[in-house]
C-alpha cells in the first residue's frame, strides 16, 4: 500500500498518476478541511481519504509514502515513517523514474521561475516539444509524455530534501540567500538543500557571483563579468552600453531585452548557459530574450494611470526580492510608493529597511506584519491599509508623478497570485 500525503496540486497530481499506473493508496492530510477535498472525493470516491492530525496508524501496511513538498521532515508522520524505514519519496523523484526525455533542473532562492520559463520558451521556440513545469505551473507528474523531447522544472527545496534519484541532463542553483528558514535547523541546511540539485545533474551550470556555491573545474560558468574562457557567459561595459558575451562573442545588448534590473541581466545569463549545454540555437535564444516580458507578479507592469506607473511584484515573499525590486525601479524612477508587508518570514529585513529609508518615498503597509514594517522604517513616510483597494488608493495618493510598487517581501495566507490579481484589479479600477 503506498500513502501520499498532502492533498494540495502536487498530492492531486501524484494521486492521478498512480490511478494511471493501477497503484493502490490512500491519502492523508493534517488539515480538516484540505483545499481540495471535495474536488478529490469527487474524482477518487473509492480512495480512502484520512483529515485531521497526524496517526501513526497511518504508516500500518504502507511501503512507500509519495510527500507533498508542504510536509515538513520536522513533522511527526515524517519521523514515524523514517523509524520504521519507509521509503519517503517526492513527486520529482516519481517523474524521473518515467520520464525518457533530459531534464533540466533550476533552483535558487530567487529567479528560478523566470529562468524556468524563459528556457522553456527558448526551447519551445528552437523546435523542442518542451515541458514546463515542476515548482511553476503544471505539477512534474502531469508534464509527462511520450511525445516530449525536453523537461525545463523549476524546482524547490522542498522537493529537492525529498528526493534521492534524480536524472538531470544539466541543472542550475541561481542563487542562496536567507529564506523558508522555519522550515530549516539553520541557514546553512538550508543551503545545502539548494546544493543538493548538483549531485544529480551530468553537467554543471554554476554561478560564479554567488560565493556559496563552490567552484567546479569541469562546469559551465556565467556571472555578471567578462567570461574568463570561450565556453563561459558574461557582460561588459563598453562605451556606456551592456552587452551579453559568450566567451569574446557579443551576442546582444543588454538594453534589448524587455526585462529591468541587473538581477534580470543574471537570469538571462543562466537562461543562455543552460540553453546553450543542450545545444540551442544562439540566434532563437537571443530572438527570444528580446521578446520575453517576464512571469506575471514578477515585477510585472500594470497600467499607467494620472501620471504614475503601477508594478505587480507580489511574487516577492522575502526581503531579498524585494530589495531586488526596488534596485531595478530606483534605477528608472524617481518618487517610488512601495506596497509591503504580510506574514514576514524568520528573516532580517535590515537591507530593505535601509534602502528604503534612503531611496523610497514612501510606504503602504499591509497584513499581520505592517507594525513591525512600521518600527523598522525610520525616514520614509509610512501608512498602514487595512486592505488592498486601500492600501492602493492611499499609494496613489501619496505621488502625483512616479511609481507604486506592490512588492510585499513577505508570504500570505493564500497565495501570492491571489494577492497579485486584487492588486491589479483595484490599480484598474482607480
Amino acid at each position: 500500500m503506498k500513502l501520499v500525503l498532502g492533498l494540495g496540486v502536487t498530492g492531486f497530481s501524484i494521486a492521478r498518476f498512480l490511478t494511471q499506473k493501477n497503484v493502490t493508496f490512500k491519502v492523508a492530510d493534517s488539515r480538516q478541511q484540505p483545499e481540495f477535498l471535495s474536488e478529490f472525493l469527487s474524482e477518487f470516491p473509492e480512495v480512502e481519504v484520512l483529515t485531521g492530525d497526524w496517526q501513526s496508524l497511518l504508516l500500518e501496511e504502507v511501503d512507500e509514502i509519495f510527500i507533498s513538498p508542504g510536509v515538513a521532515q520536522n513533522e511527526s508522520i515524517v519521523i514515524w515513517a523514517r523509524e520504521k524505514n519507509i521509503e519517503i519519496t517526492s513527486d520529482i523523484e516519481l517523474f524521473s523514474r518515467y520520464a525518457q526525455a533530459p531534464i533540466i533542473g533550476i533552483t535558487g532562492s530567487n529567479g528560478k521561475s523566470t529562468v524556468t520559463q524563459l528556457l522553456g520558451e527558448m526551447a519551445q521556440t528552437s523546435g523542442k516539444k518542451t515541458e514546463i513545469g515542476g515548482n511553476i505551473g503544471k505539477p512534474a507528474l502531469e508534464c509527462l509524455g511520450d511525445d516530449v523531447e525536453l523537461y525545463v522544472l523549476e524546482l524547490s527545496s522542498y522537493q529537492l530534501d525529498y528526493t534521492k534519484k534524480l536524472n538531470l541532463l544539466t541543472g542550475v542553483v541561481l542563487n542562496i540567500t536567507p529564506d523558508h528558514l522555519d522550515r530549516y535547523e539553520s541557514f546553512e541546511h538550508y543551503t545545502a538543500s539548494k546544493l543538493s540539485l548538483y549531485q544529480h545533474c551530468q553537467n554543471l551550470v554554476i554561478n560564479i557571483d554567488e560565493p556559496l556555491i563552490p567552484r567546479k573545474a569541469s562546469a559551465i560558468h556565467f556571472g555578471m563579468d567578462m567570461p574568463k574562457c570561450d565556453q563561459d557567459f558574461g557582460t561588459v561595459t563598453c562605451h556606456g552600453s551592456c552587452y551579453f558575451l559568450k566567451g569574446d562573442d557579443v551576442l546582444l545588448g543588454v538594453d534589448e531585452m524587455q526585462l529591468i534590473g541587473e538581477h534580470n541581466v543574471a537570469n538571462i545569463l543562466a537562461a543562455l548557459t543552460l540553453g546553450d549545454q543542450i545545444g540551442l540555437d544562439m540566434s532563437v535564444m537571443t530572438s527570444c530574450i528580446k521578446t520575453f516580458k517576464g512571469l506575471e507578479h514578477r515585477l510585472e507592469w500594470v497600467a499607467h494611470k494620472q501620471g504614475i506607473e503601477f508594478y505587480n511584484d507580489s511574487k516577492a515573499t522575502n526581503a531579498l526580492s524585494s530589495v531586488t525590486a526596488l534596485k531595478a525601479l530606483i534605477n528608472k524612477h524617481e518618487n517610488i510608493v512601495l506596497i509591503a508587508g504580510g506574514a514576514a518570514k524568520d528573516e532580517s529585513y535590515a537591507d530593505l529597511f535601509e534602502l528604503i529609508d534612503r531611496d523610497v518615498f514612501g510606504v503602504v503597509l499591509i497584513g499581520e506584519s505592517a507594525a513591525e514594517f512600521d518600527k523598522g522604517i525610520r525616514n520614509a513616510q509610512t501608512i498602514q491599509a487595512q486592505d488592498m483597494t486601500e492600501a492602493v488608493n492611499l499609494a496613489k495618493g501619496m505621488v502625483n508623478n512616479g511609481v507604486v510598487l506592490l512588492s510585499p517581501g513577505c508570504a500570505r495566507f493564500d497565495n501570492f497570485e491571489h494577492r497579485g490579481d486584487v492588486f491589479k484589479q483595484a490599480v484598474l479600477a482607480v
